[in-house]
């Protein structure tokens, strides 16, 4: 009987041991998407001025900024064109808006699950001096291949002081099991203006 009670004490050690491997093997790598270090994919359209951009991310795979109309979509493949068939692709935020030039990469065993990217959402309820909209900084946590790739939550970056800490939780512990268009995208922690904004449809 002290035999079996001292292996299982052994075995629930071992065991929480592994668990502690397993939290300390995820954590951050950081690539830039600003255009000086990324890729211009054609010509910037001569009637809008749109423009793409292919940035190198982490483990090969490409992120994909398109911009239009002064609004942006950030995707992320293995190349550009898998990079642009994704659902994420697809995700346009009413307001005018940008996608900051870092991105954070969350990586299990160094290999990458999720990103996390900064945006900045026009208020067009709160003008500057010189009548143009201020922003409103939000997160977004996305989930990575393999599988699709789209927004799994949004952190308010203004409502939530620990806005970064919430976003890498919320990578960790919803991007490998979220199931692009099924499960719907999380507001994590206080709901703050930019994710007002960013949620308008």
């Amino acid at each position: 009987m002290i035999r079996i009670t001292i292996a299982s004490l052994a075995m629930l050690l071992m065991c929480s041991g592994l668990d502690r491997a397993d939290a300390q093997s995820v954590g951050s790598k950081y690539t830039s998407t600003a255009p000086k270090d990324c890729r211009q994919v054609g010509k910037a359209s001569e009637l809008d001025g749109s423009t793409t951009r292919a940035c190198k991310g982490e483990d090969g795979l490409v992120v994909l900024i398109a911009e239009d109309d002064l609004r942006e979509v950030v995707s992320v493949g293995r190349n550009r064109k898998a990079a642009a068939e994704e659902p994420a692709a697809k995700v346009w935020f009413a307001p005018f808006n940008s996608s900051g030039t870092t991105v954070e990469w969350r990586t299990a065993a160094a290999k990458p699950f999720a990103m996390i990217q900064r945006w900045h959402i026009a208020d067009g309820t709160d003008p500057d001096k010189q009548g143009r909209p201020n922003t409103k900084a939000m997160l977004s946590v996305t989930r990575l291949p393999p599988g699709p790739v789209c927004h799994v939550a949004y952190v308010d970056a203004i409502a939530n002081p620990n806005s970064n800490e919430l976003a890498r939780k919320a990578a960790d512990e919803s991007a490998r099991g979220f199931t692009c268009g099924k499960d719907k995208v999380k507001i994590v922690g206080a709901s703050g203006r930019a994710v007002k904004l960013a949620t308008i449809r």
